[in-house]
């Protein structure tokens, strides 16, 4: 049976055919394409929307983010230069208070307000040196004793940017991370910047003295400040509303002219030794309550209780000492440096 011949395709369709080879070749899509439904079409420019978006989407996102991370290294800089700022400020605004505290005493006070009264003169001049040497003596055992670091092998692991996860474990762990001292510290209570050193269980004993011995001291300024401005410049303190009236009329009184710079600057001391009085009593009290309690200010600020907690003598005991009567009286130690609490942290 013969099989019948199919014609050969003429030029025009073989042209047309190897065009057609060409551009599926360059584009598969193509071939589907013409033999596709408009709806499958559609579709697929729908997912390549999607796909364009959710690109947009991820890229934003990631901008976002860089931008985020860029944002927070910057404040963390920020803020980190400031804390370094009042660091180094605050000590020297310590020492130079108590400089204008002794020559104002000892220059403008005394001599003033006690002129023929040798025996008063004595005594004044022997209560003020005793308050300012206790003072004084622990804001220099504060400094001389700082907080016990707690595990050196973990120190240098953290830095200025140590995240919050592992400060909690510290503070879990009855530890805090400085990121001012650079340093894990036992019971760490606060920073303080007037010290330019952490607080804790180590020396809260000479912080509490200082801050009793510091509000004592300014408020004895205070009612000497009152005398000599009495005696001096003829200014009544009867009022009760003297002191909410004083400091702008004498700054008013000063710009025309009326008082001197002198009596200007007593003024603004006045308040001065009120303010500090007053804010280290009430920092003094809240401390002992704290110590009492057995818990330091980072545990109360994070809301975490204390566990298995002492007798509240006890608490004293351990941070004042057995001597604790010598030290109400004298800078000196009155409890033992070393701890067993040290040990055990240090064994971690």
């Amino acid at each position: 049976m013969a099989t019948e011949r199919r014609p050969e395709p003429s030029v025009l369709q073989q042209h047309t055919l190897f065009t057609r080879s060409i551009d599926t070749l360059q584009n598969p899509s193509c071939s589907a394409c013409v033999h596709s439904s408009p709806n499958k079409q559609s579709e697929e420019m729908e997912q390549q929307q999607s796909a364009d978006k959710a690109l947009h989407q991820y890229s934003s996102a990631v901008l976002k983010g860089q931008l985020l991370r860029s944002l927070t290294s910057a404040d963390m800089f920020t803020r980190m230069l400031k804390l370094r700022l009042l660091n180094a400020v605050a000590p020297a605004y310590f020492f130079i208070a108590t400089a204008v505290t002794f020559i104002l005493h000892f220059c403008f006070f005394i001599p003033t307000i006690f002129p023929n009264l040798r025996a008063s003169m004595a005594l004044h001049t022997v209560v003020f040196l005793f308050l300012m040497f206790n003072a004084l003596g622990n804001y220099i055992m504060t400094i001389k004793y700082p907080a016990e670091s707690a595990n050196e092998n973990v120190v240098p692991v953290c830095s200025a940017h140590c995240s919050d996860k592992v400060d909690a474990h510290y503070l879990l762990n009855g530890r805090h991370f400085c990121k001012l001292c650079k340093k894990v510290i036992l019971k760490r209570d606060h920073h303080c910047f007037f010290t330019g050193n952490c607080i804790g269980n180590k020396n809260m004993r000479y912080f509490i003295m200082f801050c009793i011995y510091t509000s004592c001291t300014c408020l004895y300024s205070l009612v000497l400040g009152v005398a000599f401005l009495t005696v001096e410049f003829s200014i009544s303190f009867e009022n009760p509303l003297t002191f909410l009236t004083l400091l702008p009329l004498s700054t008013s009184y000063f710009f025309t002219g009326t008082i001197s710079g002198l009596q200007l600057f007593l003024v603004l001391m006045l308040y001065v030794w009120l303010g500090i009085g007053l804010v280290c009593a009430g920092f003094c009290c809240q401390q002992v309550l704290l110590v009492a309690r057995g818990q330091t200010w980072c545990q109360m600020q994070r809301g975490q209780l204390v566990e298995n907690r002492s007798p509240w003598r006890n608490n004293l005991k351990d941070v004042f000492g057995t001597r604790w009567i010598l030290g109400l009286i004298l800078p000196v130690q009155t409890a033992e440096t070393g701890s067993e609490d040290t040990d055990a942290h240090k064994q971690d």
